[in-house]
């Protein structure tokens, strides 16, 4: 598969990889979980509002909130998640997510296909069970704004 079906921004993130040797893709996704942000104030002391991606092999929690765009027009998702610090690969997992996908809309969002994971050149360097916990993590976020974009339409 190639990445013109994907998200400008996601697919800048999987040339990255693709560019790159396999330690040095670990390298990149060791780079992008400690660029992973805090929670905002409003969901730090306030778990309710996060869901757990109960396939990560590490505790990570995500959730969405709709936000309209410029135009007012179309929903755009904005993306947060909470990992430990202790799980590098988790983190950063979610922060390829978090840069390729936060600030878009639903359907930019729900095009992407669920094995883009496996784009990254990553699957002979972490195991199918981490492997399996980003998947988990795109199919939890796509289901959360299919979900979202029903009540908002």
């Amino acid at each position: 598969m190639t990445t013109h079906a994907l998200p400008p921004s996601l697919a800048e993130i999987v040339d990255d990889f693709q560019a790159l040797t396999e330690p040095e893709r670990l390298q990149l996704l060791l780079e992008f979980s400690r660029e992973l942000p805090e929670l905002p104030d409003r969901l730090k002391n306030h778990p309710e509002l996060l869901e757990q991606v109960v396939e990560c092999q590490s505790p990570l929690f995500l959730t969405i909130e709709t936000e309209k765009n410029d135009a007012g027009s179309a929903d755009t998702f904005r993306l947060y998640f909470k990992a430990p610090p202790e799980a590098p690969t988790t983190r950063g997992f979610a922060g390829v997510l978090l840069e390729g996908l936060d600030g878009l809309s639903a359907e930019e969002i729900l095009a992407v296909p669920d094995d883009m994971p496996e784009l990254l050149g990553l699957t002979r360097a972490i195991t199918p069970l981490r492997m399996r916990g980003m998947t988990a993590m795109l199919g939890r976020i796509k289901r959360k704004v299919a979900a979202s974009a029903r009540l908002n339409s």
